[in-house]
């Protein structure tokens, strides 16, 4: 789509978004539509049901768990009432996301910060228990560690410390932003211990991708869908299995679950909080500029974000990290102001 079509299809869904909205009729949506990441969803729930308490002539937020892949494929698809408002992500978007946002009219976006989370590998309480560390993941995950074949049955066989179980992993599907994590926080990281598949990466960049960040099929990873409350039942029901998922889901089941160390660091509130965990990372909204006058209680429910994701707040209260203090700060002004996003600042 040319600029100039891009900018006639955005003013036509917006003017379209604006009279039906002023007119009440079915051809606009009278709730806020969000879309995207698993790990984001209960927090975004929970910011939905504060605000219709608060405010009871909003009608509630529809939010919906598709991945963050999915979610941001969706949001960019283009304006109007069709398409959703708002994208959670458990990932910042991606400079070829951006540009897919601004080929179908997505100009104007919004990315707010609204908390961290770590990548937390658990198991179920008095299972199989293990000190992992980047390399161990990696060996255990790859497809082809290092660019060999996949031989490792056992966690003993990846290292001998580790106990001789049968490697199985429940984990995110390649659509979630908690798999995209899983490979840039993890899956990475082991595999640059390897100098020369390190130097691969400015090289030959898909040989350094299908090396480093491909998993194995042969069932030892399991995909399990969007829902992370699959793998804690899954791991619950199996006391050899490890899961994968937002530290957010093993707090909600704490007295179910136990945590296993990364380089010998706990996924615990501090520790995200103050990234001595290696495996923090930030958690963002993305929102429809054109959408904020044209969807009735848009405005409120970004600003009911910035009530709740403070420190000792609701949404920490359910395992939600608070940003620093200076990341908080920023993003509570871009949540009044609807600061737009620099794409050029986007990988």
């Amino acid at each position: 789509m040319t600029t100039k079509l891009a900018t006639l299809a955005v003013t036509a869904a917006t003017l379209a978004l604006a009279a039906c909205g002023s007119q009440g009729g079915s051809q606009t949506r009278d709730s806020i539509r969000a879309v995207g990441s698993s790990t984001v969803f209960p927090f975004a729930k929970a910011v939905a049901e504060s605000l219709t308490r608060s405010n009871p002539r909003v009608k509630a937020p529809i939010i919906e768990s598709t991945g963050t892949g999915g979610g941001i494929k969706l949001f960019c698809s283009g304006v109007g009432a069709a398409t959703p408002d708002i994208a959670n992500a458990s990932r910042r978007m991606k400079a070829s996301e951006f540009a897919d946002c601004q080929a179908n009219g997505v100009t104007e976006i919004v990315e707010i910060q609204v908390g961290l989370d770590g990548l937390a590998f658990a198991a179920a309480k008095g299972g199989i228990m293990m000190n992992l560390t980047p390399a161990t993941v990696y060996k255990a995950l790859a497809a082809n560690p290092y660019g060999k074949p996949q031989t490792a049955k056992t966690w003993k066989d990846v290292d001998p410390a580790l106990p001789a179980e049968r490697i199985l992993v429940y984990g995110p599907p390649s659509t979630s932003g908690t798999r995209d994590a899983l490979k840039e926080l993890v899956l990475e990281k082991g595999c640059q211990t390897d100098a020369a598949i390190k130097a691969m990466k400015d090289t030959r960049k898909d040989d350094y991708e299908k090396v480093c960040t491909e998993l194995r099929t042969d069932g030892a990873y399991v995909d399990q869908g969007e829902q992370d409350n699959l793998i804690v039942q899954k791991i619950e029901n199996n006391p050899k299995a490890v899961g994968v998922f937002g530290y957010s889901y093993l707090e909600e089941n704490a007295d179910k679950l136990q945590a296993m160390t990364m380089d010998g660091v706990a996924p615990t509130y501090e520790n995200i909080s103050t990234f001595k965990y290696p495996d923090a990372r930030p958690l963002f909204i993305y929102v429809k500029k054109a959408h904020l006058d044209a969807i009735p209680g848009l405005r409120d429910y970004i600003a009911e974000w910035a009530k709740l994701w403070v420190a000792g707040g609701a949404l920490s209260k359910i395992g939600l990290i608070p940003s620093p203090t200076d990341a908080m700060a920023a993003n509570g002004k871009i949540a009044s102001e609807f600061t737009l996003l620099d794409g050029a600042q986007l990988k």
